[in-house]
């Protein structure tokens, strides 16, 4: 007699916490769900999917203008560099004491001290 009151308490306990887990995953009312209100679920996950999917390309744009505006400025600093390398600088040495030369011209290599 005791065996079947365990048994049966374990029985009942079992399905108590069977009918708590589904009434927190699927409501009080689960049987009264209509199909307007899953639909209505349905456009909802559906308009969410979609920003998020417009984010990401929002995103994807960002980045590819990013990517496009410092390929532009590594253009135009070769250009830049370009352009001065084919120039032809010529050093100015400023005016003043040079210590053992005492001219304005540059030393050159073979001076020797």
């Amino acid at each position: 007699m005791a065996r079947d009151y365990d048994s049966q308490l374990l029985e009942s306990v079992s399905v108590r916490r069977r009918r708590l887990r589904d009434a927190l995953l699927f409501g009080a009312q689960r049987a009264r769900r209509t199909a307007d209100e899953r639909l209505g679920k349905v456009f909802a996950g559906i308009a969410i999917a979609a920003v998020i999917c417009a984010g990401c390309v929002g995103w994807s744009f960002v980045q590819n203008m990013m990517e496009k505006q410092k390929e532009e400025q590594r253009k135009q600093e070769q250009k830049q560099e370009k352009l001065v390398g084919h120039e032809v600088v010529e050093p100015t040495w400023p005016t003043g004491h040079f210590g053992q030369y005492g001219t304005n011209n540059p030393p050159s290599a073979s001076t020797s001290r």
